[in-house]
């Protein structure tokens, strides 16, 4: 290829690598590191040893502060001298850092004088609260201890985090709700999404009308729907959880979304009413490109209706039905409005998939580093499938025929 057409291709490649590879390998950075919000000492990337100039200068001077408020408290000359010298010291390191802002790097001598100072700062306090009764006792040894906190150490980690995953026993309960949900519920939805599509390629009266009513489900977005579905799954008042209990399925109906099966059952009916119109709209386009004469040719030779649909339908539907299995399976491993919704990944975990835990880790423990882990473990995971499914299908999307 020349310059003029790798330029023709050069905006779709700038635009794939900003929208998905970048945000890929931003993950992948994520999971070699420690990385919490909540912690100031593992709120960034650090391959090294960095200082938080922000931290030390707050820190110092409230001790400061804090000393002058409780020098009329220590009646001893030698411990008031002391003082005195500590906060020339801290208002001495401070200027050294009077121009900087943030968190920056620090060399071994900088490191050393903060550690110094930690210590000296420490053993004077805590012989102050031994002598003396002062005001800011308790508030005084925190204070003292952010001195050494605003020397922040690397945090990289490695392969650590992988290690960690393969004893998270969490990991394989969200793994294993995420492949039993999408198997059942893709399965399900094949099955009825064939069905219907077969029905929706019929010429029958009211055509148009029938095709768009059967799309409502799928246009509802997914957070309505499962709003919709919690109302009638609830307990006390849900007209689907007493007729589960009226007829059996559950023993009382405040259980459907109390107990693990029943969770799982309900969040699995749900996505399978919402998502079969889907299914059979992948699987009609596919029915309306199968020429009309085979099924004349089949029916001249004496093929019967069960034989055409396996015969005829079937081998001539198989890429379609990759798409669409392969569109669902993946949209399903990746569920998370509609559980998140609808039980939270409740009861007691049994309906957590892997993106719930990993929505849990990061934004709820921002803990970005492990969460960022699982979802290289659910990258990892669809795309095995993706390959598997192509592989073992033996359909090429690539080839019109």
């Amino acid at each position: 290829m020349g310059v003029k057409e790798w330029l023709f291709i050069l905006p779709t490649v700038l635009i794939i690598g900003i929208f998905s590879l970048w945000p890929v390998l931003q993950s992948l950075t994520y999971t070699f590191f420690d990385y919490r919000l909540n912690d100031q000492q593992k709120a960034g990337l650090y391959l090294s040893e960095r200082f938080n100039v922000s931290l030390f200068n707050e820190t110092q001077m409230y001790i400061a502060m804090f000393l002058d408020e409780d020098l009329a408290n220590i009646s001893n000359e030698q411990d008031q001298e002391q003082v005195s010298k500590l906060k020339t010291e801290l208002l001495a390191a401070d200027k050294d850092f009077s121009n900087q802002k943030g968190v920056i790097k620090i060399s071994k001598q900088q490191k050393t004088e903060i550690e110094n100072l930690h210590k000296e700062a420490k053993m004077l306090v805590t012989a102050l609260i031994g002598k003396y009764e002062l005001i800011h006792k308790e508030d005084l040894p925190a204070l003292v201890a952010d001195l050494q906190n605003s020397i922040i150490p690397s945090n990289f980690i490695g392969f650590s985090g992988y290690k960690q995953v393969l004893s998270d026993n969490r990991i394989g309960i969200a793994l294993w709700n995420t492949s039993f949900f999408t198997v059942l519920s893709v399965f399900f939805e094949l099955v009825l999404g064939l069905g219907l599509a077969l029905v929706l390629n019929k010429t029958i009266f009211g055509q148009g009308m029938i095709r768009t009513a059967s799309l409502i489900p799928w246009a509802i977005p997914t957070a309505v729907a499962a709003l919709m579905w919690s109302y009638l799954f609830n307990g006390s008042s849900g007209i689907v959880a007493h007729f589960f209990e009226a007829v059996g399925l559950v023993d009382k109906s405040q259980n459907l979304l109390l107990s693990g099966s029943g969770a799982m059952a309900s969040t699995i009916l749900a996505d399978v009413w919402k998502t079969t119109p889907y299914m059979a709209l992948l699987l009609l386009a596919g029915l309306q490109n199968i020429p009309h004469s085979l099924y004349e040719a089949a029916s001249i030779d004496g093929a019967s209706k069960i034989q055409s649909f396996f015969k005829v339908t079937l081998p001539l539907l198989k890429p379609s039905i990759l798409v669409a299995l392969l569109f669902r399976t993946l949209d399903a491993f990746r569920v998370f409005d509609l559980i998140f919704v609808l039980t939270g990944g409740g009861p007691g975990g049994e309906t957590e998939t892997m993106s719930i835990y990993a929505y849990k880790v990061m934004f709820g423990q921002t803990n970005f580093g492990y969460g960022s882990i699982i979802v290289m473990i659910m990258f990892v995971c669809v795309a095995c499938i993706a390959i598997l499914f192509v592989k073992f299908l033996g359909a090429n999307l690539m080839e019109k025929n």
